[in-house]
Formats: structure tokens, C-alpha cells, sequence
């Protein structure tokens, strides 16, 4: 019997990636919901070629053009945010594929989990932001968690079968595309240099997180929700190959790592057909290609941004919640040309050492320490110019 999928952020890169897998298996899925932000084009695209019953545009000034593009068809267009948390509840799909980017992607992860279905994760902010509300809503629930993130797909893997305490979860990293700028340099890249990523093919937002290594600290308050680890028990190294996707060490000493080539198509494949895996035979991994791999110590002082996703962790309550809502305003500004890239975690700071702080947040307080984190990063950014 097929899976039926709703596709949140369909035309981003996870989302294409995974019709990518729905295209190479159509006799486990059909993808029967799509969703996009603003890119109401391709979207159509995408549901001509899927056949969906359903899109869903986020942004409201582009559902006539949608529905226009869409009338010869059968497929129900709708629009808005809520539509999308909607549709991500709603009873005509088995699987939750969340590919959004950011905050927007706390709400329809709640709906997805409260319908009691299984949700394929790629948007980490659900976990980062909302992770004390989730994660118990996923087990009242039983609804199952996949992480698509190729660190925690990789953790996912080690831990398959073991029984065994854990010592240590080992969360590797590329470095981004800056990681061989030296640090005096940093307050004059350019917007072009911070998106060049040296492994991984991703969206912009994502990729500067990576060059900031925001991105890292919210991989580490991701795999503590996943997989009940504390902070002291995760670490992070570089490894620039990007082929060690991330590592476990027990309490024996003996650690498992999952190894492959750079592609998000194998975390995705597996979160939606686990426990089986994809046939691929066109992947190939040579390691006679890759003679060499290395690991080394993260600069802590070039990116000040995982110590501060740490301190974040330990803190909890609303405080990876402002550090999100901040880095977001201050990313798209560096994308916009309106900040340096060095301004991006000083908007993070400037946030955290002003924002209110919620021991015990509900979904309401999350939603109050969003907007007034935004408010603070844009008050920091105002004032540098």
C-alpha cells in the first residue's frame, strides 16, 4: 500500500529532494499535499506533476495567480500559514514531511504530531524553539519522529538496536563556506562567499546558518531533544570531507559512525521508508576518492555562535526560542546587504541579554518570545546601520 505525503516547503531543496525519492519509488508514495511559501510557480509545477489533491501557497497575495494556474485541474488550492498547519492535521495523508524553513514550522509540526501522525523532520526550529512542547506531544501521541537532518539521521542509525548507555554523541561539521577565511576577514564577506558551501546544496537561509555555525549550535539542541542527551554529552568536530555524517561513543569506548557520500536524498529516503531502505543503485560511495579524512577542534572564538546555542540548551525555556527568532531577522538583513555577516550573532546576543525569559513557555509564550526577539534584532540592527 502506497504512502500518502504531505510535502511542507515543497519547492525548497529538501522538498524537491524528497519528490525527488516519491519520482524513484512510485509504488510506496504518492505526494497528495504540497505546500510552498511564495514560489506559486513551481508549486503548480509540482502539482501538475504529482497529481496532488492539494496545495497550500503560505503567502496570501499569491493565491489567485495559483489558483488561476490551477483551474484546469482538480487540485484545492488554499492559502495563508494557517492553512498550512491545517492541511499538515488533516485526515487524507499518512506521513508529514516538514521541509519549512524557521519558526514557521513550529505550528504545523504541532498539528502533524496532535493528528498522530508520522512526521519526517527536516525543520530543526521546531525542536530548537518548541522542543519541551513536542516532544512529549509526539509520545502522548505515539507519533513517530524521523529526523531528516543528515547529523541526526546519522545518530539515528548508530543508535539503532544498541542498549548500551551512551558516552557521547559526536555531531560532525563542515565548517561552512567561511571556514578557510581567516577570522580578521569576517566583517567584509560578501553575501556570494558566505552562500558558496563547499559540500552541501541547500537554501540561502540554511547555508549562512552553516557559514555562522548557528546552524550547528540548533543541530545541537536538536539531537538533546531527540535523543535525550545532555549538553555536556554532545560534541561537535569539524570534518570538512562531510562523509562522517556524525558519530556515537558508548560506554565502552567503541564508537559507530555512518559514513556517505554528501546527499540529503539518503536521510530522506530512510525517514520515510524506515525501517527498509531506498534502492539506489546509481549511489556509490568510492573510497579510494576520499584517502583522507580529518577532524579537527571548532574555533570557538571565530564562531561564537555554538556557545551560545550551548549556553541556550542548558538555560531551556524561551531561550533557544529568542536566539532563533533573532538570527532569522539578522540573516535575511545579511541577505538583503543590509548588515555584515559579524552583526548576524551580535543581533543574537543583543536579543538574549534583553528578551524576556519563560522558564516553562506554552506554544503562547513561544509565539510572544518569537516576535520580541524579531523586535530586538531589529532594534540592534537599526542602530549599527
Amino acid at each position: 500500500m502506497k504512502q500518502s505525503l504531505a510535502i511542507l516547503g515543497s519547492t525548497g531543496s529538501i522538498g524537491e529532494q524528497t519528490l525527488d525519492i516519491v519520482r524513484e519509488n512510485p509504488d510506496r508514495f504518492e505526494a497528495r499535499v504540497l505546500t510552498a511559501h511564495s514560489r506559486w510557480e513551481r508549486l503548480a509545477e509540482q502539482a501538475r506533476a504529482f497529481d496532488a489533491d492539494t496545495v497550500v501557497i503560505a503567502d496570501e497575495r499569491c493565491y489567485a495567480p495559483l489558483r488561476d494556474a490551477l483551474a484546469d485541474t482538480d487540485t484545492k488550492v488554499y492559502a495563508g500559514a494557517d492553512a498550512v498547519a491545517q492541511i499538515a492535521a488533516a485526515g487524507d495523508t499518512q506521513v508529514v514531511v516538514n521541509a519549512l524553513v524557521g519558526y514557521a514550522g513550529l505550528a504545523p509540526t504541532v498539528a502533524a504530531l496532535s493528528a498522530g501522525k508520522k512526521l519526517a523532520l527536516a525543520n530543526k526550529e521546531s525542536l530548537v524553539v518548541g522542543g519541551a512542547c513536542v516532544m512529549p506531544l509526539a509520545a502522548e501521541k505515539r507519533a513517530p519522529i524521523l529526523p531528516i537532518d543528515s547529523e541526526h539521521s546519522a545518530i539515528f542509525q548508530c543508535l539503532a538496536g544498541e542498549r548500551a548507555p551512551v558516552r557521547r554523541l559526536i555531531v560532525t561539521c563542515s565548517g561552512g563556506a567561511l571556514r578557510d577565511v581567516p577570522a580578521e576577514r569576517l566583517a567584509d564577506v560578501t553575501v556570494d562567499e558566505a552562500l558558496r558551501h563547499p559540500q552541501w546544496s541547500m537554501g540561502a537561509k540554511i547555508t549562512i546558518d552553516s557559514s555562522t555555525l548557528v546552524n550547528k549550535g540548533f543541530e545541537v539542541i536538536e539531537a538533546h531533544w531527540l535523543f535525550g542527551t545532555p549538553a555536556e554529552r554532545i560534541s561537535v568536530l569539524l570534518h570538512p570531507q562531510s562523509i562522517v555524517h556524525s558519530m556515537v561513543e558508548f560506554e565502552d569506548g567503541a564508537i559507530k559512525a555512518q559514513l556517505g557520500t554528501p546527499d540529503m536524498r539518503m536521510p530522506i529516503s530512510l525517514a520515510l521508508m524506515y525501517p527498509d531502505r531506498a534502492s539506489r543503485p546509481q549511489e556509490r560511495f568510492d573510497f579510494l576518492a576520499h584517502p583522507q579524512l580529518t577532524f579537527a577542534e571548532v574555533d570557538r572564538t571565530k564562531y561564537p555562535a555554538l556557545d551560545i546555542a550551548y549556553d541556550c540548551l542548558r538555560r531551556g525555556g524561551t531561550a533557544a526560542c529568542t536566539m532563533n527568532g533573532a538570527n532569522e531577522v539578522a540573516v535575511a538583513a545579511f541577505l538583503a546587504r543590509r548588515c555584515r555577516w559579524t552583526e548576524i550573532v551580535r543581533a543574537i546576543a543583543y536579543a538574549l541579554e534583553r528578551a524576556p525569559f519563560v522558564a516553562r513557555p506554552t506554544l503562547d509564550d513561544l509565539a510572544a518570545s518569537d516576535a520580541e526577539a524579531r523586535r530586538l534584532a531589529a532594534e540592534y540592527l537599526a542602530s549599527v546601520g
